[in-house]
């Protein structure tokens, strides 16, 4: 039964490590470092958007496929191992070259590391128990914006003590999501899960088995209230995490660059304890009502933001960081034990899949958004903000529908 397995410390620890190394890349690259890039080449915000477009639109194939081939050969570590590469090839392109080949890069960086992402949550249930998955989800991601020190404290060596370029800063965070996410691979195991018989589903198939896996999840109302929610509010956070909040927050409100890595610093002190308290509070409270309650606090933090444009405050920026960091690791913490309790072991892989999906389906609507209000409709950055707040809203209505409790699965739903 999957309730015996019992993980070890070691594999644990290590499965904590690849957190901390997605998020050196993530944020040192994504939120950071390419948006900066743009900026100095003089490239408008629908720039990026173009990139999350594309790149959503093939994770939302991708990520289910690669999620139900993992369930049919048994293990996961393999598929993680592999996206891995890849995303650490691709980033080593960055800043290099013609500007085409920094965006078709940043691409292929993205789909490794977010079809990489659905397999690595997916491993939840391998280094936890029910009883302890809400720490460790909490610990996972407290311990993994330390990555975001990492890769800002990279960015400050290469560019501002050595002066070296893009193309160095992108190589050097590279290496170091390579370098911290070496124990996962060594160090991680597994449960026993037996490979499925006959051939796992093919690529050309990833059009008929995205349905397919939406008809299969339709038999869980419950996870799909919550998949529905999660598109609306990811839509919302995921947008700010690709760049924008900076953008926003160097072209509105006039920080300089040396400014918003000093919001970023505030916003990463307080998502490390967020993420570890969350996950003591997921487990005497439940994951629905953290989660419900962190995205109380983003919608706090991003009114914040708003504020200090429309008042000319720039200073109130400085209010969001420990909001936002706060509400985001918690949210992080929260909904990926909310996944894991609505999700027939069986299907595991396959549906964080869909997960994974829906997240990045919102990332193709969010930047379609925010350059639609920002600049089609020239409406500014201000009103692309207040736009996201509809999103959470939006979303935290949609969770009310969502029953939190752990399932007592039937046979043919275990793995």
């Amino acid at each position: 039964m999957v309730s015996e397995w019992v993980p070890s410390r070691s594999s644990t620890r290590a499965w904590v490590t690849y957190d901390l190394a997605n998020t050196i890349l993530f944020l040192g690259v994504v939120g950071f470092g390419f948006p900066n890039w743009m900026s100095d080449n003089g490239l408008p915000d629908s720039a990026l958007s173009a990139v999350d477009v594309v790149v959503g639109v093939i994770v939302v194939f991708a990520a289910p496929w690669v999620g139900s081939r993992t369930d049919h050969l048994g293990r996961r570590l393999p598929t993680l191992l592999a996206t891995t590469v890849l995303a650490v090839t691709a980033t080593m392109f960055l800043g290099s070259g013609p500007l085409w080949v920094s965006f078709v890069a940043l691409g292929v960086g993205l789909i490794g590391l977010n079809v990489g992402s659905a397999v690595y949550d997916a491993m939840l249930p391998d280094v936890s128990t029910p009883a302890t998955r809400g720490r460790v989800s909490g610990v996972g991601v407290g311990v993994g914006y330390l990555g975001s020190f990492i890769g800002l404290g990279i960015g400050v060596l290469i560019r501002d003590v050595l002066g070296l370029g893009y193309a160095p800063l992108f190589m050097a965070l590279g290496g170091a999501f390579l370098v911290f996410s070496i124990p996962t691979f060594l160090f991680v195991r597994e449960r026993p899960r037996p490979p499925t018989h006959g051939p796992p589903p093919g690529l050309s198939q990833s059009i008929g088995f995205l349905v397919a896996s939406w008809r299969r999840a339709s038999g869980y109302p419950h996870l799909v209230r919550f998949l529905g929610s999660r598109f609306l509010y990811t839509d919302a956070l995921n947008t700010l995490l690709a760049g924008f909040l900076a953008l926003y927050a160097q072209n509105e409100l006039g920080l300089s660059e040396a400014s918003v890595k000093g919001v970023l610093l505030v916003a990463i002190a307080a998502a490390i304890p967020g993420g570890l308290a969350a996950g003591r509070l997921i487990e005497r409270f439940g994951p629905l009502r953290v989660l419900q309650a962190a995205l109380l606090v983003a919608m706090i933090g991003i009114g914040l933001a708003v504020l200090a444009g429309v008042a000319d405050q720039p200073e109130l920026v400085w209010a969001v960081g420990p909001f936002g960091g706060a509400a985001i690791a918690a949210t992080w913490s929260a909904d990926r034990v909310l996944m894991a309790r609505l999700s027939p072991p069986r299907h595991f892989g396959e549906f964080y899949g869909l997960y994974t999906t829906v997240g990045r389906f919102a990332t193709i609507l969010g930047p379609f958004a925010w350059a639609l209000v920002a600049d089609i409709l020239r409406l500014g950055r201000k009103a692309a903000m207040s736009v996201l707040i509809g999103f959470v809203l939006a979303g935290l209505i949609g969770l009310r529908r969502v029953e939190d409790r752990e399932a007592v699965w039937a046979q043919e739903d275990l793995a």
